[in-house]
């Protein structure tokens, strides 16, 4: 059966930096319900001015659709004939790194969850809300205008999973395989590692969990999860993987990993000090604990080319997002944002990541956890730099100023000051 396009389009489209010309955004939707198909038609027909639609019955159909004109993103239903979701999406994947993969399923059974889990970016449930439908597509097209680079935006998209510190991947592995594995050991060991952080949060802040609030701590994901799940992804998805490939580039993950952690305590300590409710506290922690995905994410996709930029930031003396952006086109901080933005972490995180190095270039006027890392980030490089002489990552006075909270600066560094002598006492 041949797909269905929708031939009703509007000259309207929207404006792209790159080519600075009216494009519009493709999408393929698959159902093997007419049903399903005709109501997605309906509930989306405001958006033909936008959006190029095509609605395919099933994944032979999808994919005919894709090698006739590139989409920008496939939404796929879990169960159907033949080729279901996850083999689908898995070959979007394969065929089509670029494309950005939504399931959109009736199905919340934790098996169908996990066989999704390497092929697509984001989970929806039906029946879903059409604003939320429409609020998810438009966030993944409009990461593209963050990440600019064609490929390490292909490679990015491609990416399952973060690599982990080697022992406390083990750590994991081992506790989940005791008899009396426990969820409050098992948060503690993912809270303190970047790459099993940042997939524990993609998974619970899916639709699939049905939670009606964003989950934005891992401890509070993992126990979300729960152990059987949780001994699904590690042991059987291995969704989780050691820090091998990247090794190469010569990027420490044990340095990486305790300054990220030192930035996301620190961020939460100078929420928690501006007198910020407790969930802008809880995105503050995780962002600081992610703002440097971006590292590992770069590091995946040309080793070599990495470890050039972290040799040319040693021989000039110059910040490691400097020397990304002259030897990528891009740096750590766009391209971590453009990964966990696609996998659907809350938008306070993902700004926090692309801004965290240049704030001043975000339109925020009042405080939030994107100013609490950038400012934990600076001056835990600060301290660094009083250690072993490299290159200070600045905070951002103009900034402050703007947010009229310039004068708390060396309040935080008294925190930091404190932070720090807990961290040499424990």
């Amino acid at each position: 059966m041949t797909p269905v396009v929708d031939e009703d389009r509007s000259a309207r489209g929207v404006r792209t930096p790159e080519i600075g010309r009216p494009v519009m955004k493709k999408i393929v939707f698959v159902d093997d319900e007419p049903k399903v198909l005709e109501g997605l038609r309906r509930m989306l027909r405001p958006m033909r001015s936008e959006w190029q639609m095509s609605f395919a019955p099933g994944g032979a159909e999808a994919l005919e659709t894709l090698a006739a004109e590139p989409a920008d993103v496939v939404v796929s239903d879990m169960r159907m004939p033949g080729m279901d979701g996850a083999q689908l999406l898995a070959e979007v994947r394969r065929r089509y790194p670029q494309v950005v993969r939504i399931v959109l399923s009736g199905h919340s059974e934790e098996e169908t969850v996990l066989r999704s889990v390497g092929a697509a970016h984001q989970y929806l449930a039906k029946p879903c809300d059409p604003d939320l439908l429409k609020s998810v597509i438009e966030r993944a097209c409009g990461l593209r205008e963050v990440l600019t680079h064609d490929s390490v935006r292909k490679t990015l998209s491609q990416m399952q999973s973060l690599p982990s510190l080697p022992q406390l991947y083990l750590d994991i592995m081992e506790e989940l395989r005791q008899p009396d594995s426990s969820v409050k050991v098992a948060g503690e060991i993912i809270s303190n590692d970047l790459g099993m952080s940042a997939k524990v949060l993609q998974l619970v802040n899916s639709a699939f969990f049905g939670l009606r609030r964003t989950v934005c701590h891992p401890s509070d994901a993992v126990a979300m999860l729960g152990l059987d799940a949780l001994q699904s992804l590690v042991l059987s998805v291995h969704v989780f993987s050691q820090f091998g490939e990247a090794r190469r580039s010569g990027l420490c993950l044990d340095m990486l990993q305790d300054h990220s952690l030192a930035v996301g305590s620190l961020a939460k300590r100078i929420c928690a000090a501006e007198e910020c409710d407790s969930v802008t506290c809880d995105h503050a922690l995780t962002a600081g604990l992610l703002h440097d995905a971006g590292k590992l994410a770069l590091a995946i996709h040309d080793p070599a080319l990495y470890g050039q930029a972290l040799t040319l930031a040693d021989s000039e003396g110059i910040c490691h997002w400097e020397a990304e952006q002259r030897v990528f086109g891009t740096s750590h901080a766009e391209a971590g944002a453009y990964l966990l933005g696609i996998w659907g972490l809350p938008d306070p995180i993902v700004e926090a990541l692309v801004f965290h190095h240049r704030p001043g270039e975000c339109r925020a006027v009042e405080f939030t956890p994107m100013a609490a890392v950038h400012v934990a980030n600076a001056l835990d490089h600060e301290g660094a730099t009083q250690a072993d002489g490299h290159q200070p990552s600045c905070v951002d006075g103009e900034f402050l100023d703007r947010l009229g909270v310039a004068n708390r600066l060396e309040t935080w560094r008294q925190l930091h000051r404190a932070h720090a002598r807990e961290g040499a006492l424990g």
